[in-house]
Order: structure tokens, then C-alpha cells, then sequence
């Protein structure tokens, strides 16, 4: 498995790229990223893109689960870009594990996912400047 992630507008959006199958050590490398991003920020969003990816190994599911519940509310919006009809099922059996606005696209919509998943930060990074 490969997971990549980056951080994007200023920390308050996670690109992360995912391969392979996810497993228990991959969760070891980006949760904590995660966390961090959450502490510094609050609420964050979170642009997932799969390319060749085939699920989760065992121990990477219950990983996701745990994960899933710990941060129910921390993540505001979550695109999930994909490339097969289960992957977009897939969003639609997220929704229950995340208070997040959750939106499938496929991979020749990535212009909009990004679009969709920085929609509004802008506005909101020129509001706290001025405030602060």
C-alpha cells in the first residue's frame, strides 16, 4: 500500500492518495498527520484520491473503524475521487461513521473535487486574517 498526503490552503485541507490495499501500518504513518492538522485547525477537509486501489487488509479496516469514530465531527467535507462503481458505493457507506459532507467523483472530475473541497476557504482565511 502507498498512501500519500500533503497538506493544502494553509493546513485546513488534506490531500491524501491512496494504492494498493490499506493496512494497520499505513493508519501508524498518516493518523497522526491527521490529528495534527485537526488540533492546529479544528475542523478540517479531506480530498481522497483513489488510483488502483483495492480496499483494506484486515487489520486496516478495523483501523478505519476506530478512526472513523474518534473523529466523527472533525472532518467537515470529504471528496473521495475513485475509479469503480464500488469505491462510489463506497461514500455512500461512510456517511453514517462522519458528521462530514461526503461527495463522490470519478477521476475526470478531480478539477471539481478540488473546487468542491476548497469551496468557501478562501472567504473564511481572509476572514480570520482581518480578525487577527
Amino acid at each position: 500500500m502507498t498512501v500519500e498526503f500533503q497538506e493544502q490552503h494553509n493546513g485546513k485541507v488534506l490531500w491524501i492518495r491512496l494504492t494498493g490495499k490499506l493496512g494497520k501500518d499505513d493508519y501508524e504513518t498518516f493518523v497522526p498527520e491527521v490529528e495534527r492538522l485537526i488540533r492546529e485547525h479544528g475542523k478540517i477537509r479531506v480530498l481522497m484520491v483513489m488510483e488502483d486501489f483495492h480496499g483494506w487488509g484486515p487489520g486496516g479496516l478495523w483501523e478505519d473503524v476506530k478512526f472513523d469514530l474518534k473523529h466523527f465531527r472533525d472532518i467537515e467535507r470529504l471528496a473521495m475521487v475513485g475509479e469503480k462503481k464500488w469505491q462510489e458505493g463506497m461514500a455512500a457507506f461512510c456517511k453514517p461513521f462522519t458528521s462530514a459532507e461526503i461527495r463522490y467523483f470519478g477521476h475526470d472530475e478531480l478539477d471539481q473535487a478540488r473546487a468542491w473541497i476548497a469551496q468557501d476557504l478562501a472567504t473564511a482565511e481572509a476572514r480570520a486574517s482581518r480578525s487577527s
